[in-house]
């Protein structure tokens, strides 16, 4: 697929020290953790401080990915964000970042395709190197979730929390790299998970402030349909493209949405949970972060080793789904 071959040389995480658990739900809506983690498999989630914003999460976890690939600020020359919780309209998240940063020589831009932005910002840069456009590109899931969640909605509020995963992009050995991607889109299930407050449709007024038109609503039984449905179909096709098998597979890492969700593709693909890194006990639903934050754990606890087969998969509001296949 690729004129050169490219891969992940440096990965990072950064999540708030704030936690909200399911007891502390439980004094906030009518819910119990054992319905939650039954449900969901979610017991807690990081909640970014009242200073934080998303570009800060992202600088945090920016910092450890450029130290663990060796490099310094001024090799990355490309600054891809992926996010639907900016911290403002405009300028983007990553000319924020990149501000922070001081990797001046960078250009910088947002990726928005929600749960799925971090495999859309991959591809992206893939495609960059591999054609010669850029040498070392960074690319970051950010989120602040807790910010466009409704903390009086009991069906929502108990999923989201906040993070940012960071990994960096560059050219690697043959025989290792990214050998596949698929994405996918279907603008026609929009409505099931949206934010409609705040954008050119629904500008911010006192009426969509009172109607909390600017919190994420989601029709979750349709959603779960859909995720249960593309997350093995995704990972299979990227598979195929790659001109794999299942039994290939070393580490499954899936987008952190529900546990029931991640059995149902572990099932597709005849994987056992040894093979899939969970981490949603302790964070819940961080959109574009929780494959960036999976990912930098499983490194952290040396469940990668070089030459291992990884597959990412996730899906989003969009709605948007994405599959890759890694060789580490």
């Amino acid at each position: 697929m690729n004129l050169h071959p490219v891969g992940i040389i440096g990965t990072g995480k950064y999540v708030p020290e704030r936690i909200i658990t399911n007891q502390q739900l439980e004094q906030m809506v009518e819910t119990n953790d054992e319905w939650i983690v039954t449900r969901t498999g979610i017991s807690e989630r990081r909640m970014a401080a009242p200073e934080e914003a998303t570009s800060d999460l992202a600088y945090e976890a920016s910092k450890a990915a450029i130290a663990a690939a060796g490099l310094t600020v001024e090799d990355i020359d490309l600054i891809i964000v992926a996010t639907i919780t900016p911290d403002m309209a405009f300028p983007s998240t990553s000319c924020l970042l990149q501000e922070k940063l001081g990797a001046k020589q960078a250009a910088a831009f947002d990726l928005s395709a929600a749960c799925s932005g971090f495999i859309y910002g991959l591809a992206t840069a893939t495609s960059m190197i591999s054609s010669g456009l850029y040498k070392h590109v960074l690319v970051v899931g950010a989120e602040t979730l807790s910010r466009i969640t409704d903390y009086t909605d009991r069906n929502t509020c108990i999923l989201f929390g906040d993070g940012a995963g960071a990994v960096v992009l560059g050219e690697v050995a043959e025989g290792r790299g990214f050998r596949s991607f698929q994405l996918g889109a279907d603008g026609g299930g929009g409505e099931l998970l949206k934010v409609s407050g705040g954008g050119s449709r629904m500008p911010a007024t006192e009426e969509s402030v009172a109607s909390r038109q600017h919190f994420i609503h989601m029709a979750g039984n349709d959603v779960f349909k859909f995720a249960v449905r593309i997350m093995g179909s995704a990972a299979e096709e990227a598979l195929r493209k790659a001109d794999m098998t299942k039994d290939q597979i070393d580490l499954l890492i899936p987008h952190q949405a529900n546990i029931r969700i991640i059995q149902s593709a572990l099932n597709r693909l005849n994987l056992s949970e040894e093979k899939c890194m969970i981490n949603l006990n302790n964070y819940g639903n961080m959109s574009a972060a929780s494959i960036p934050v999976a990912l930098a754990e499983a490194v952290e606890q040396n469940r990668v080793k070089e030459g291992d087969a990884l597959v990412f998969v996730g899906f989003g509001g969009g709605l948007t789904w994405g599959a890759s296949v890694l060789i580490w």
